[in-house]
């Protein structure tokens, strides 16, 4: 719950955060006499900026807080930490990697502190502000009481929302994935390009099952299931994962042969084919909301790999989607990946290699612009040895 004083009033409000960020202590009402420089100062330190002037407005004092954040803020002072000159490249580089998340992180809780009131049927009673319940329902659930969000989770819930709504075209894929709130979207095309072409095992009988782990939307267990496989299951911890794959299996006419299973890695049985696209930074996620890009310690990588074998049938096949991302990045080394396969009695059949298409290679002013230019997503082909 939220609390503060208004008009001479106690007030409590639910507090709403997907991304896990915790109420603010304190909250000072403001309105559309708030400057900028003002409500960035107080978002800085922490004060949550409860809004009551226009909605338009709000978005407008949002932007102009994000250029403030991202300002340069001048030369910094020299660390007491070790000289970068004494560091290793993968430990230099890591450096980096966790800086630019700090930053980022820190922008997302000065930025999240101005705060937008919502009825209790997820109105919200703010001039020419508009009428996003059904987006809130999508995310929040029925509604049943009033409540306080940050402006830019909303907007958020609002793009997702929207997402939600027109789909996501995949190059080479016959017909759109629509994505839902919290669930990585399927927005870089070449892992879904790489499953899509890539040989299958040469002893596959036909109407075989294969397996699809951390399924997401559901992408690559469609893409199995118009290869031919006569079953696929497809498991997934998150039960809005779940929810959004039966949503696009059956809107791409594939759902009689996909079973869901809510699992944390393998169904039980073996199969011939065991696809899997874990995450592929090794870092701890900062919100529940970045599952799907950061494993902390390889934990869905480690255990994707040391279960393969007992879960392939006789002559399958384990298929791995991983960008080297982590490589370029001095979070993992490629010796220590060839390592963990032989470790888990795996040996590489075959490698097949994508460069990325998506905007951010060619993004000088990206802070991780070189590690992104040099990244190749791969499919490993592993087999039990």
């Amino acid at each position: 719950m939220v609390h503060w004083s208004e008009d001479g009033e106690a007030r409590t409000a639910r507090w709403r955060s997907e991304r896990g960020a915790p109420p603010p202590k304190n909250v000072k009402i403001v309105d559309d006499r708030v400057t900028a420089d003002e409500a960035y100062g107080l978002a800085a330190q922490g004060t949550g900026l409860l809004w009551r002037g226009d909605y338009q407005n709000a978005r407008q004092l949002l932007t102009a807080m994000g250029n403030r954040v991202d300002q340069p803020k001048g030369p910094k002072k020299p660390s007491k930490r070790t000289p970068a000159s004494r560091l290793s490249p993968d430990a230099e580089r890591a450096g980096a990697f966790n800086l630019e998340r700090q930053a980022r992180a820190q922008r997302a809780r000065t930025l999240g502190m101005l705060l937008i009131p919502l009825d209790a049927d997820y109105t919200i009673p703010l001039r020419r502000a508009p009428d996003l319940r059904e987006a809130c329902t999508e995310v929040y659930g029925p509604p049943h009481e009033a409540s306080l969000v940050s402006l830019r989770e909303l907007l958020g819930v609002v793009g997702a929302h929207e997402w939600r709504r027109k789909g996501i075209e995949i190059p080479g894929f016959k017909g759109s994935i629509h994505p839902h709130y919290g669930v990585f979207a399927p927005i870089r095309s070449e892992y879904v390009e790489l499953v899509a072409k890539a040989p299958l095992p040469a002893d596959l009988a036909p109407n075989s099952t294969a397996f699809d782990i951390g399924t997401g939307t559901g992408v690559l267990a469609a893409v199995l299931a118009r290869r031919g496989f006569k079953r696929v299951i497809a498991t997934d911890t998150d039960p809005r994962a779940l929810a959004c794959a039966r949503e696009n299996l059956e809107r791409l006419g594939v759902a009689a042969r996909v079973e869901l299973v809510q699992a944390d890695l393998f169904p039980e049985g073996r199969a011939p084919l065991v696809v899997c696209n874990p995450p592929w930074v090794p870092a701890r996620p900062s919100s529940p909301l970045e599952h799907g890009i950061y494993d902390p310690d390889s934990r869905m990588l480690m255990g994707f790999l040391k279960g393969l074998a007992q879960h392939l049938a006789p002559g399958g096949e384990g298929w791995l989607i991983l960008s080297d991302l982590a490589e370029h990045l001095g979070l993992r080394t490629r010796e220590a990946l060839l390592a963990t396969f032989e470790q888990a009695g795996l040996r590489v059949v075959e490698r097949l290699d994508a460069r990325p298409k998506h905007p951010k290679v060619s993004d000088a002013d990206d802070p991780l612009h070189r590690a992104r230019a040099a990244e190749v997503t791969s499919l490993w082909r592993l087999a039990a040895t």
